[in-house]
């Protein structure tokens, strides 16, 4: 079974910044993707930023050039850095992760951790 943290998450004013924080655990024999999924208040869950194993990122295009993925693969952990904070940046920020067990392939979701930008 592989669990999917998240940490970092709470409140901030416009402007600021705040570092999210996923970990995967569990029996692990590797981790392919790793990404970041925002879910705001009454509108579905979006993607944020996603990272593969190598290292290459891909960002939705409101989040280009304030947030920065990246990731510690001997950890199994990925980073969300989001620098000028927008109130419409508010929502819970999703992990999800792409792994390979014993038993195949499979994903999972974190828990959520809730940022909330105030103007």
């Amino acid at each position: 079974q592989v669990q999917v943290v998240e940490s970092g998450g709470g409140p901030v004013q416009a402007g600021g910044s705040l570092r999210l924080s996923c970990a995967a655990s569990g029996s692990i024999s590797s981790i392919s993707g790793m990404g970041w999924y925002r879910q705001a208040p009454g509108k579905q869950r979006e993607l944020v930023a996603f990272i593969t194993s190598g290292g290459s990122a891909v960002y939705a295009d409101s989040m280009k050039g304030r947030f920065t993925i990246s990731r510690d693969n001997a950890k199994n952990t990925v980073y969300l850095q989001m620098n000028s904070l927008k109130p419409e940046d508010t929502g819970v920020y999703y992990c999800h992760a792409d792994f390979h067990t014993w038993a195949g392939p499979g994903g999972s979701w974190g828990q959520g951790t809730q940022v909330t930008v105030s103007s």
